[in-house]
């Protein structure tokens, strides 16, 4: 076992890492105001990292580790979360699956045992035919809200075969033919301890942690696993998908950004929020604040590898034409007339209020936490982030503009009747 020591971060808190024998990496945020404490496994799998025949198997997996393992029944698990006043949940991203839980500091270790023996699923056939059609359900209820829907059809539409554009639901013809021997040949693939970084943050003790989770996944076999990072080749232009049965137009936007390890990330970031924040920016006084769009915004994700501006407007169908058109133009001309000192300040102040009001809590703090280490490698206090944010200067976004992002710009729409302007997505 390899171990650092602490890292430069303001005074309450302090950053632990331990690599364990079997390579798997344990993290931890010390915070000695904090009164509960986080924890969670931080799996590098999702999405982009299936096979078609198998679309859709990270976020079923996901559902499986919850169903049992050879120490627990789905009802044991559901029982002992709450016998640990547990705050707890799971989701699947493109990116990665996320398993966690917030405790009072007492009740870690137990926290621990659970959530890393449902890192050793059973897998059981039973199990695995039941919650098939809790997935299929979901996807039909997905289906059924066109916010959501619009973006996988635009996704993969936009990422023209990268594997970003996958779904993580994936379809219910692909989740009807996938076998419990297909996705356990995924997991035996994806979930080794290389691929898996445990995090905790709040109120913990460092020892503690390190030596339970080497007593409990001591018996796990180390193996190798990658991630293919293809260069993307992103569509532009504009497609539509006709929907008579909704009353909206649901437009999902794209255009092409920046990398997870990209310093740039930040200008990014700070620049989708002068241009699309929900609450006051480019896009809001021009679209939403007019009435012409009941939503009109725009934001920045960074991935493995690559990255996306995203944006998504909802409007009448007799105003999709102008509207459409407005949201373009407004993209299109902040790159000849670039935000000025005092719209870049004004958004680096509400992302840096942001960032630390989700910060407060060690569960709000998690995430952030082991999904930052885990793509870069490296520890980021919220300070560090802030810091970055408030350093990023009006010339960082004048400089992403110069580059003509939105020149790129894809639009699909989803609603009633023919789509204005429909063309064919190019590469």
């Amino acid at each position: 076992m390899s171990r650092a020591g602490d890292v430069a971060a303001p005074a309450a808190l302090r950053f632990d890492r331990a690599v364990l024998a079997n390579g798997l990496t344990v993290i931890g945020e010390f915070n000695r105001y904090a009164v509960s404490v986080a924890g969670g496994y931080f799996v590098r799998t999702g999405a982009r990292d299936e096979a078609d025949e198998v679309a859709g198997v990270s976020h079923f997996l996901e559902h499986m580790l919850f169903k049992g393992t050879d120490r627990r029944t789905a009802a044991d698990i559901n029982r002992s979360f709450d016998e640990l006043g547990a705050q707890y949940n799971a989701f699947t991203s493109e990116e990665r699956t996320v398993y966690y839980g917030a405790v009072l500091p007492e009740r870690l270790p137990a926290l621990l045992d659970l959530l890393s023996d449902m890192m050793r699923p059973a897998l059981r056939q039973e199990d695995f035919d039941v919650e098939k059609n809790v997935i299929l359900e979901e996807i039909a209820m997905y289906e059924d809200r066109p916010n959501f829907r619009v973006f996988e059809l635009a996704g993969r539409r936009f990422w023209n075969g990268h594997p970003l554009g996958n779904s993580v639901l994936g379809g219910a013809d692909s989740i009807r033919a996938l076998k419990r021997e297909q996705m356990l040949a995924y997991f035996e693939r994806r979930y080794a301890p290389s691929n898996l970084t445990l995090a905790v943050a709040g109120n913990y003790d460092w020892d503690e942690v390190v030596a339970t989770a080497e007593g409990l996944t001591r018996g796990w076999q180390a193996f190798d696993v990658e991630r293919e990072l293809p260069l993307p080749q992103p569509a532009h232009g504009q497609t539509a998908t006709q929907d008579d049965a909704l009353k909206r137009v649901h437009v999902a936007a794209y255009a092409p950004g920046l990398a997870a390890a990209d310093e740039r990330r930040y200008p990014a970031a700070i620049l989708a929020n002068v241009l699309g924040d929900d609450s006051g920016s480019r896009l809001f006084w021009a679209l939403v604040d007019r009435g012409l769009a009941d939503s009109a915004g725009l934001g920045h994700e960074a991935s493995d590898g690559t990255g996306a501006f995203v944006g998504y407007l909802s409007c009448a169908p007799e105003r999709a034409p102008e509207v459409l058109e407005v949201y373009r133009r407004v993209l299109v001309e902040a790159q000849d007339a670039p935000p000025d000192a005092q719209e870049w300040e004004r958004a680096q102040r509400k992302l840096a209020t942001s960032l630390t009001l989700r910060a407060e809590t060690p569960l709000g703090r998690l995430v952030s936490l082991g999904a930052s280490y885990q793509t870069l490698g490296r520890y980021q206090s919220v300070q560090d982030v802030v810091s970055a944010v408030m350093g990023s200067t009006v010339a960082d976004g004048h400089a992403l503009l110069a580059e003509r992002p939105f020149d790129r710009l894809y639009l699909h729409t989803l609603g009633p009747g023919a789509a204005p302007e429909e063309r064919s997505p190019s590469s």
